[in-house]
């Protein structure tokens, strides 16, 4: 009889997780966010997923079956610290974003080292081929590296597209430019489903060929005859962020947030039009935002309208903005929140672009009152840049020079 392997309990922040010892893999069932470790020897011989699934030892694509004829299985692994290539994970939304293996220029689209993105490309040709599709469709774990060993946590299992957006959306090949050369990548985004357990005698029944769908998950079961994408969504347990989650982390990021303080040390008004720019980055369905003059602002560096729905029905709702540019060591407090606070008019909204952080104090009172504002931090500003491809240094600083020249400082001061 299958022993249910022995599970240890570890503190991540207010989340506890399980911990799987390397030594009971072969029989585990994964479990959402339960972290797998790896082995005690320091070689490829101490990764988990040989021992777990039966698969490779290395890459971020492994698979069983054919890439060319039918996968079986296939697991996608993120370290999650590319600031070049940003995978993400949406707990809120249950939605993952993936980048593909072409990282480097030199290459044509499909044709990586280890095939990762024409398992991409298959993955979603066969979604999109409807329900004869989706059941050759293989099932698709997601694991993240946690930590400097070879351990990794179980984010889900996850099903190809997302329900909100067209079939154009959900696999998008993006350019990107490295060393003077564009070349192109994949983006794609898989729903993680709302199972907090996948079942080891499943997952035996899928890497011996033999899958038993009366095993399978419910949400999976359900997804293969209906195309429904039962996403697994939380809500988050904490109202404000603290200060480490405010900044970047990332060496990739923090060079990103480095660059806008520097560049704009001197020029506190030029930050209010990049604040501007990076707050239509951030949310599209701003319409307008207008950088107030100094001598007249009342108290505001941008009003704007964001629209809400499209077309003829659609609505607009005023914002004003504000803007500071501080170093990592000082924090927007409560002083500078209240200002932006007292400026706001009836049924409008806040937005408060720091490139530092907001103090406890100052976020946890906005929460605790209702507040209606939206806090754009050093951590948002640096992953923002990187989505809208200005993750490169050099990139960045042409574009900070070309669109907030610093010789615009002298001539703002009206």
């Amino acid at each position: 009889m299958r022993q249910t392997p022995r599970l240890r309990e570890c503190s991540r922040g207010t989340l506890t997780m399980s911990r799987i010892p390397f030594s009971q893999l072969a029989t585990a069932d994964l479990l959402v966010d339960a972290i797998y470790e790896g082995g005690s020897t320091n070689n490829f011989g101490a990764d988990p997923f040989p021992v777990l699934l039966g698969l490779s030892n290395q890459g971020g694509f492994r698979f069983l079956g054919s890439r060319d004829r039918s996968l079986r299985l296939v697991c996608l692994i993120t370290n999650m610290d590319d600031s070049d290539w940003p995978d993400e994970v949406d707990l809120e939304l249950g939605i993952f974003t993936y980048f593909g293996d072409n990282k480097e220029p030199g290459r044509e689209l499909h044709k990586t080292g280890r095939g990762g993105n024409k398992i991409l490309k298959s993955l979603f040709d066969g979604v999109h081929a409807g329900m004869e599709g989706r059941t050759s469709t293989p099932p698709v774990l997601l694991f993240a590296r946690v930590g400097s060993r070879r351990d990794f946590r179980f984010l889900g299992l996850a099903v190809p597209g997302v329900s909100d957006t067209t079939q154009s959306e959900d696999l998008v090949a993006v350019w990107k430019t490295s060393k003077g050369e564009r070349f192109q990548n994949y983006r794609a985004r898989f729903t993680i489903l709302s199972c907090q357990l996948v079942s080891r005698q499943w997952i035996d029944s899928v890497i011996a060929d033999r899958t038993n769908h009366a095993l399978a998950p419910v949400e999976w079961i359900t997804w293969l005859k209906t195309g429904r994408r039962l996403a697994l969504k939380s809500q988050p347990t904490i109202s404000f962020r603290k200060k480490l989650e405010q900044l970047p982390s990332m060496p990739g990021e923090k060079r990103i947030l480095e660059i806008v303080r520097e560049h704009f040390k001197a020029n506190s008004y030029g930050f209010e039009h990049f604040a501007a720019a990076v707050s239509m980055m951030m949310m599209p369905s701003i319409v307008t935002i207008d950088v107030t003059r100094r001598s007249r602002d009342g108290g505001r560096d941008a009003i704007g309208k964001m629209q809400i729905g499209t077309g003829p029905s659609a609505i607009e709702v005023e914002f004003a903005m504000e803007a500071k540019s501080y170093a990592s060591s000082s924090s927007v407090g409560v002083r500078d929140m209240s200002r932006l606070i007292s400026r706001l008019r009836h049924r409008q909204f806040g937005i408060l672009v720091t490139s530092s952080w907001v103090d406890q104090q100052a976020y946890k009172e906005i929460k605790d009152d209702a507040h209606p504002i939206v806090v754009i931090a050093g951590i948002d500003i640096a992953r923002t840049l990187v989505k809208m491809d200005y993750g490169d240094p050099s990139t960045l600083t042409r574009w900070l020079n070309a669109d907030f020249p610093p010789h615009n400082a002298a001539a703002a001061g009206i």
